[in-house]
This record gives structure tokens, sequence and C-alpha cells, in this order.
């Protein structure tokens, strides 16, 4: 299977973070793309949400969160029994792996394309759903026993952070347009979309790459927690998509959004909620490890799950 050229744009990055390159994307023009890539996700999950009945997607939507809330769970006493990690850290990291990366499922929904592959649109939906139950069991995974959470700054963090925000937002614009109405904005959200993913990717890869320094401080066994808790993950995703009865393209995706890892919402929702854990070991691990792992060999592996489980 030929590489996506926006994956391409990702190796350019990391490598001109290890070469030490001068190239730099600006913080504002990486704010923008962040806002854009956030919008067109939402606009185009709303979008297709308007195509089904809400009353059917609640059964699906309650299984989906359920299992997804167990990542966080499963993670949780691998580090801190077997890595030997604090509480803390060990909650932290956790809650980055139960959580979701917008990136990675919008890296899996270009690949769904590339192989002429339709999937249930509606899954986008879950992309919103997902991040807050892996960042609350965090929370309480690391003040278990130790002491009050502020709830009120978390919850705040988590429902208005501009991760969250931007992708509802969307949703809701893009649900109450219709296909009809966000007809205007097709050219603008949906058909450059592509091409602002790559630049994101550009700089994802620098940060990526700056990340890595991190991983080696700490040893092999987060390197090896980076890649290996993303395959079971995925494997959890990919028998929960076809026991629901989704397609491949839809099964894939959903293997793809649980074995991801968050480095924009959990990051943020961690630094207020768990202020002693060091950010250097879950961003290292989420951003240096599992994002790279994701885009080049993950992704694949998960389609390759999702057809094999559908019967090829």
């Amino acid at each position: 299977m030929s590489i996506e050229p926006v994956v391409l744009f990702f190796v350019l990055g990391v490598a001109a973070g290890l070469l030490r390159s001068d190239l730099k994307i600006p913080g504002v023009i990486y704010e923008a793309l962040s806002i854009f890539i956030l919008l067109a996700i939402g606009l185009k999950g709303g979008v297709e949400l308007a195509k089904y009945p809400l009353g059917s997607l609640i059964g699906q939507g309650l299984i989906i969160v359920a299992i997804g809330a167990l990542i966080p769970l499963i993670a949780f006493p691998i580090l801190r029994f077997l890595g030997r990690l604090s509480r803390a850290d060990s909650a932290s990291i956790a809650a980055h792996y139960g959580s979701v990366s917008v990136v990675t499922f919008s890296v899996g929904i270009t690949l769904l394309g590339h192989e002429n592959l339709d999937y249930e649109g509606y899954l986008i939906v879950f992309l919103v759903l997902l991040e807050m139950p892996a960042l609350v069991i965090g929370v309480i995974l690391a003040r278990f026993g130790v002491g009050p959470v502020r709830w009120a700054k978390l919850l705040h963090e988590v429902f208005f952070g501009k991760s969250i925000y931007l992708l509802v937002g969307g949703l809701i614009i893009g649900y109450v347009a219709g296909p009809e109405g966000i007809r205007p904005l097709d050219r603008l959200f949906f058909d450059l979309f592509k091409g602002v993913l790559a630049f994101f990717l550009l700089e994802m890869g620098l940060v990526a790459a700056s990340r890595i320094a991190a991983l080696r401080q700490y040893g092999a066994f987060l390197a090896g927690f980076a890649v290996v808790m993303p395959l079971i993950s995925a494997t959890l995703g990919t028998v929960t998509g076809w026991l629901l009865g989704l397609s491949v393209g839809g099964t894939f995706l959903l293997a793809t959004l649980f074995a991801s890892a968050s480095y924009i919402a959990a990051p943020a929702a961690m630094r207020i909620a768990v202020p002693e854990a060091n950010p250097a070991l879950s961003i290292g691990a989420s951003l240096g490890m599992t994002f790279p792992f994701n885009i080049f060999l993950g992704i694949p592996i998960y389609l390759w799950m999702a057809r094999t489980i559908h019967g090829g």
C-alpha cells in the first residue's frame, strides 16, 4: 500500500527536528491550522449525523463510550505496577491513551478515501464523546485516596477547552445546516482539508522530534508501552465495531480512535487536574512515539484487522 502524501509531511517535520534545521511554523499559523481542522471535522460529523435519526445512535453510543472508558483502566495498572511509575504519572499517561487524537483520526479518514471505503459518518461524534470519560477517569485514578479534586476547573477545561468546544460547535452547525446548507462551505472546509492537514502534520513532526529525548531518558518500558497499548486498544475497537455491525471502514475508524492518544486536550486538562505529573512523559509517549507509530504502522494494521474480522 502506498504512503499517503500528507504523512510524508510528518516525515519532513521529524527530519527537520532531528537534523536541527531552523524550520519553524509560526505559532499563529499553527493555531489557525488546528482551529480549521477541528471545525472541519466537527462540520463533517454534523452533516453526516443529520442523515441519521438520533434515537438509533444512543445504544451504539453508550456501548462505544463505555468500552472506550476501559482503556485508561487497562493502561493504569500496566504503568503503575509494571512500569513502576508514580500514581500521578500513571494516571496522567492513562488519561492520554484513553482520550483520542483528532489528527490521527483525520489521517484514518484520508486513508479510507484513498482505499475507496465508505464509513458511518456519525463516528465523528465519538471523536468528541471519547475525550471526556478518559480525562475524568484519569483524575480519579490520580486522586483516589490522595486528596480533593478541583472538579469545577477540570470540567471547564474538558468541556470548554478549544478542542472540545470547536468540535462540538462544528458538529452542531453541520447538523443544523445539513448537507444542502453546508454546501457553500464545501470548498473551504472539505476540499482544502488535506492541504491544511499536511501543514499541520509538518508541525507535528517538528514537535515529535523534540519529544524523543524524553523517551530515551525514561527507558525502554515507556517506549514499549507507547507501541503495545495502541494495539490493545485497537483490538478492543475492532471487536466492538464488528459486534455493533459497523462497516469495514467504520470498524477501522473505531479501532483508530481507540488506538490514538491525545496530545491536545489531555495535556491541558491534566496540567490543571494533576499538576504533579511530568508532562514530558505523557506527551513524549503519546506524541513522540504513539503518534508516529500510528501514522506509519498502526493505521495500516488497523485497516487489516478490520478487513480480517469482516472476512476479507
